[in-house]
């Protein structure tokens, strides 16, 4: 299973749960998570170790990113250095990221990481969190930062507080030459407009991809994070037309550089 450079979709698989791993590397998922933190029992987190590493092991072709444990748990060592000596694990994502220092930490195996924003203290060092070594992209908890910061789980503020949140991922990455952001999980599984209500708000705001929780979840942000039809067809008509003149007048539109280059980034986007 090789990755591309695409990632609209990362669906969470508990490490504690072997039997689910081929079936969630089957859906289109670009990304699969092998989860060590919150879905696995501490009293489970060594045998879950050692199943990652076992069907990896296994399964030479495969590839996964693994959610470890925080940094100053007992477990993160180990976690570690499971990333770092499995060759599958092309990826880790590091819970409750607060600090480059802590994202340097995760780096020495060798791995890309993935911050995972869940704290007032992550929000606030998202500049020194962007400059770490191996940062690949940023994304965020939402559940997490609700417990954390008091917010009232589904009320009106907590959204425009994400919006927020969304907003100043974006800016960081974009102004570190990162990669579009990954939005925080739909907890909603049953009721699918909901997920792409959400998914399509995040897009909208500049988020690349989505967590996902359920297989269900992931065809809709598989379609909603790529450009849409009229889209492509724009763009393909714009770069036409580009190159021959610095500015021009396309269907009542005037073209510059600007479009040209969002133009461009769409056609880029289908076929990464």
């Amino acid at each position: 299973m090789q990755h591309s450079s695409r990632v609209r979709s990362l669906l969470f698989v508990p490490a504690s749960r072997p039997d689910r791993f081929s079936k969630a590397l089957a859906t289109n998922a670009d990304r699969v998570i092998l989860d060590l933190e919150d879905s696995v029992l501490p009293s489970e987190k060594a045998k879950a170790r050692h199943d990652i590493r076992e069907y990896l092991e296994s399964n030479p072709k495969v590839r996964v990113l693994v959610r470890i444990n925080s940094v100053g748990t007992s477990d993160f060592r180990e976690d570690l250095e499971l990333c770092g000596s499995v060759p599958g694990i092309t990826g880790i994502v590091m819970p409750k990221a607060e600090k480059g220092s802590e994202i340097g930490f995760a780096a020495e195996a060798g791995k890309g990481v993935w911050p995972l924003i869940e704290t007032a203290s992550g929000l606030l060092n998202l500049s020194d969190i962007c400059r770490a070594p191996s940062v690949e992209r940023l994304t965020f908890g939402a559940v997490d930062l609700c417990a954390n910061l008091r917010l009232k789980s589904g009320s009106n503020g907590a959204r425009e507080f994400f919006n927020e949140v969304r907003m100043q991922l974006v800016l960081h990455a974009s102004a570190h030459g990162l990669n579009a952001p990954i939005d925080t999980v739909t907890t909603e599984v049953k009721d699918l407009s909901e997920v792409r209500r959400n998914a399509s708000y995040a897009s909208g705001m500049g988020m690349g991809g989505m967590l996902c929780i359920h297989p269900s979840q992931v065809p809709i942000a598989n379609e909603v994070f790529m450009p849409s039809q009229e889209e492509i067809a724009w763009a393909q008509r714009i770069m036409e037309h580009a190159g021959r003149a610095g500015v021009f007048k396309l269907d009542g539109e005037m073209i510059d550089a600007p479009v040209i280059d969002r133009a461009k980034s769409i056609l880029d986007q289908i076929n990464s």
